[in-house]
């Protein structure tokens, strides 16, 4: 297979057994069996009609910054879209290609004095991988401000559904249920003063690094907020601030976060989030829906 995808997938970047760890947030996941970096949407199309033609798995990575891999790694393809990161801006619009740094897009938007998108500012990850999970934070999220998004289905069309279309709810999306994947995102903003965007961002910005523990590997925020609380606080009142399991700890810092302090595995986590499920549901009653997504096998 190796052999026949060097000749037909010909020019494409696409890396054999490549360890998912050197690309994922928390340092952890085995290997991928084939990598595709797609230069543009002709690549990625040619990738997905031979993984479809040819029967082989395919999924889409962005920023790996909200995913667990597991330790056996994925089969099949693993399409990262980091060479398709191409912003435009018109008017007071934006249009960004999935694979473009969501965090570099808001300032974006910042040198163009548009306002709307502040709440992103330090939201590590892709525009894609945002607009599939409904990112936000502080208060804003993609659905405030996304007009449409151009999507590619399982089977390889490209068609555009707006906002409405996209069915988005707390941290989810259509996407998580059609198997389809953003290929460009258009996003409204509004005329406003360049020097109270840049504040704003600032504040923000500080606010995360005082409250996160952006100084280690992790996957960001584990649980979903459950309806009236906090996951952070019902993990602090459970006593897992600081419990570790093999490398992984949750953070001092803020018990929302899981982080990788020595040489954590995939395993370390999965066996840490579910004995934090378990513990605050016995402490509170509240079962945690997990945020982060974890794929592939186990060892």
């Amino acid at each position: 297979m190796k052999e026949k995808i060097r000749q037909e997938l010909d020019g494409i970047d696409i890396r054999f057994n490549e360890p998912l760890k050197e690309y994922t947030y928390t340092k952890v996941g085995g290997a991928v069996g084939y990598l595709a970096f797609p230069r543009n949407r002709y690549e990625l199309v040619r990738i997905v009609e031979f993984a479809n033609r040819e029967g082989i798995d395919w999924m889409v990575l962005g920023n790996s910054s909200n995913i667990i891999v597991r330790d056996g790694g994925i089969r099949g393809f693993v399409i990262r879209m980091d060479k398709l990161k191409s912003v435009t801006v018109s008017g007071y619009t934006i249009e960004a290609e999935a694979g473009a740094n969501l965090i570099e897009t808001t300032g974006i938007a910042l040198f163009h004095s548009l306002t709307g998108f502040e709440f992103a500012s330090g939201i590590p990850g892709s525009v894609g991988g945002a607009v599939y999970m409904n990112a936000g934070a502080y208060g804003g999220e993609i659905a405030h401000i996304l007009v449409s998004a151009q999507i590619m289905t399982p089977t390889g069309y490209v068609v555009t559904l707006d906002n409405r279309e996209l069915r988005f709810g707390y941290r989810s999306s259509i996407l998580q249920e059609n198997g389809a994947i953003v290929l460009s995102a258009k996003f409204a903003l509004k005329p406003g003063n360049h020097l109270t965007i840049k504040q704003e961002m600032n504040r923000l910005t500080h606010l995360r690094q005082l409250k996160q523990p952006l100084e280690y590997p992790s996957c960001g925020s584990v649980f979903k907020r459950p309806l009236g609380h906090f996951a952070g606080q019902l993990i602090m009142d459970a006593g897992l601030k600081g419990y570790r399991l093999g490398g992984v700890e949750v953070s001092e810092k803020h018990a929302g976060f899981m982080i990788n302090i020595d040489n954590g595995t995939a395993s370390d986590y999965e066996n840490l989030i579910d004995y934090v499920v378990e513990e605050v549901k016995k402490s509170s009653g509240i079962l945690l829906e997990r945020e982060v997504r974890i794929l592939g096998d186990t060892l």
